[in-house]
């Protein structure tokens, strides 16, 4: 096989096959599979979260990560945070024609590594090739499936969370979009803050199994921290409350974002979650997050309230409010 993906690679035939087996067949653990156009899946629930995603990041290998890792993840924390058990993905392969094949297997590895870490399953998946310039390198889609061992489908909705919930974070807010940028170069910009990449479904399944009143739950990625909110406080109507203070950032990345002009409340992250709980499980909440490498830096970071209904109002570290609204435009582009 050569060194660079050809036109051949996606012509379906002889060398399509050669790509399939060699690079993602034996890596993915399914050796035995019939190459048929379906996977057979044993799924016995009556009810099952199904999510799909494209990722596009650029750079394709940065601190922390790449883009391999990052799908994964990112499908693996979708169908978490809606309260399911990942069980299965698919990958989908988009690949300019040129492509260094040491560099996909790189990618393949990543897959497989953070496959084994969340106990999920790659179990079918396509490759296309295009011309030189008609694709940035490489891009990726996923699909994946998760059940629901315990009835927390509502959690993604919004639909029982009450005045005084507790708001929770697992941790460092803004440090994928701040490493991600540090890679691209554009800047001269010396960074050694890692992406926070990472497959939440451990510790989600963790609060999950303790039958807390967790009463929400989102990842925290694109439009960051306030736009998640937004969203909430438009779906509940009732208001937000945060104590910026409270909200962990960390000195290097506030330190960029004060030079750069961002505002760490709307960088994207690819490992954080946010959780609305009652108030008086919140820490129980931040009790068993800290039990996991994931959540060593949770934070009570607000509260659910009757005011201002429909707004998130940010107290800020000097005695101040302000009115956080939803993300206006583009910070970082391709930043997942």
């Amino acid at each position: 096989m050569s060194d660079f993906i050809t036109l051949n690679h996606g012509s379906g035939g002889r060398a399509s096959l050669d790509l399939i087996k060699s690079i993602f067949i034996k890596p993915f653990g399914n050796n035995n599979t019939v190459l048929s156009d379906s996977a057979i899946l044993n799924i016995p629930e009556d009810r099952i979260a199904f999510t799909t995603d494209s990722f596009v990041i650029d750079p394709i290998f940065f601190p922390g990560g790449d883009i391999g890792k990052l799908a994964v993840c990112g499908t693996i924390n979708d169908l978490s945070v809606s309260g399911a058990v990942p069980k299965f993905i698919t990958a989908s392969f988009i690949i300019e024609e040129g492509f260094p094949v040491n560099d996909l297997k790189k990618i393949v590895i990543s897959m497989v590594k953070q496959a084994k870490v969340a106990n999920i399953k790659i179990v079918a998946g396509d490759t296309k090739v295009v011309h030189k310039g008609k694709c940035d390198k490489i891009f990726i889609n996923t699909t994946g499936i998760g059940v629901f061992e315990k009835d927390y489908s509502f959690i993604s909705t919004g639909e029982k969370v009450e005045v005084n919930d507790k708001i929770i974070v697992n941790g460092f807010l803004g440090d994928h979009s701040i490493a991600v940028l540090g890679a691209r170069n554009e800047m001269d910009l010396k960074v050694s803050i890692l992406s926070d990449c990472a497959c939440l479904n451990e510790l989600i399944q963790n609060l999950i199994k303790a039958n807390l009143r967790i009463r929400f739950m989102r990842d925290v990625t694109r439009g960051g921290l306030a736009t998640v909110l937004t969203e909430l406080a438009e779906i509940i109507k009732l208001g937000v409350e945060l104590d910026e203070i409270n909200i962990p950032v960390r000195e290097s990345v506030n330190g960029l974002c004060e030079i750069l002009g961002f505002d760490p409340l709307y960088l994207a992250n690819e490992g954080k979650v946010l959780i609305v709980v009652h108030c008086e499980d919140a820490d129980k909440v931040i009790k068993i997050l800290n039990k996991n490498p994931l959540g060593l830096e949770s934070k009570i970071i607000g509260e659910i309230v009757s005011e201002h209904p429909k707004i998130v109002v940010g107290k800020t570290q000097i005695g101040g409010k302000r009115i956080l609204n939803m993300l206006q435009g583009e910070q970082l582009p391709r930043i997942c």
